[in-house]
């Protein structure tokens, strides 16, 4: 019985752990090269006056982005990619707490016949008063 659980429970935790790599690796890679090319640096420059409102440097904007519109994982491995202190990871990270798998989620909230519109600005103004309130209180 325990070596049935035991077994059951290995071959799952593989498996996430090869569906999160599968996410994660990639993104994580792909940013460590835009580290290494000008683009990363034009990204940075045309977000870094948004980004400043939550204390975030402006290559910060590419997990956010990742996060909102592929899922948490993907945002997750662009921190990875990055060189961020730990007060600007912990705001990330709270603020894809609230705001993460846009798309995907939406189509569900949609099919519940909530109303999108108020899921949505719900979501983004816990994200953005919480990066807000974060980064003057860290």
């Amino acid at each position: 019985m325990y070596k049935e659980s035991i077994s059951r429970g290995l071959r799952k935790g593989i498996s996430t752990t090869w569906e999160l790599t599968k996410v994660i690796v990639p993104v994580y890679f792909f940013v460590t090269f835009l580290k290494y090319t000008p683009i990363l640096n034009w990204i940075s420059d045309f977000f870094t006056p948004v980004m400043k409102i939550f204390g975030l440097p402006g290559e910060a904007s590419l997990p956010l982005v990742l996060g909102n519109m592929l899922n948490l994982y993907a945002g997750i491995g662009a921190i990875a990619g990055l060189n961020l202190k730990a007060k600007q990871i912990t705001i990330i990270a709270f603020m894809l707490s609230f705001s993460h798998s846009l798309f995907m989620e939406t189509a569900v909230v949609k099919k519940t016949g909530m109303n999108v519109f108020i899921v949505l600005a719900c979501r983004f103004s816990l994200a953005i008063i919480s990066g807000i309130v974060l980064n003057l209180v860290l």
